[in-house]
């Protein structure tokens, strides 16, 4: 996780929302990425996509079983639907995400009975550190003069 927030910090540094996503595989990093919709044009540069996207490539395979993603913030649900489809193993999440986290805060979206592949969730790890990075960030945001 704690990698997870230095690419976060990476993002916010950029201006983009500080989340920040690791996806590792037998102990080894395979996938990296920050949340980078804004400086790539891209609705769908969440950081868990862009790990993912990173990792599939690496490994050259669309699959990832086995694999666990460490994530900043609870995944929304169009990163839920990339984790299933991927077959990511296990998510662990820090900081809760209320008004759009699909794991925890806003419905049970990996048990739903209609998914075809089940994974582990742990949710709450450095979730102190996590929503602080967040919080940061909006706070500044909110400081600055409109221009």
């Amino acid at each position: 996780m704690q990698q997870a927030l230095a690419l976060a910090a990476e993002g916010a540094a950029l201006g983009e929302v500080p989340v920040g996503a690791v996806l590792v595989q037998a102990g080894e990093i395979i996938g990296r990425g920050f949340n980078c919709p804004i400086s790539t044009h891209d609705p769908s540069a969440h950081a868990e996509m862009v790990a993912i996207r990173a990792a599939a490539l690496a490994l050259s395979n669309y699959r990832l079983p086995g694999s666990t993603l460490y994530v900043t913030l609870e995944p929304c649900s169009m990163c839920a639907g990339l984790i299933v489809h991927s077959r990511v193993g296990r998510v662990v999440f820090g900081a809760l995400e209320p008004k759009a986290g699909v794991a925890q805060s806003q419905g049970q979206f990996f048990s739903q009975g209609f998914l075809n592949h089940r994974l582990q969730i742990e949710g709450g790890v450095l979730a102190d550190e996590c929503g602080a990075i967040l919080s940061e960030f909006f706070r500044a945001r909110r400081a600055k003069p409109a221009g």
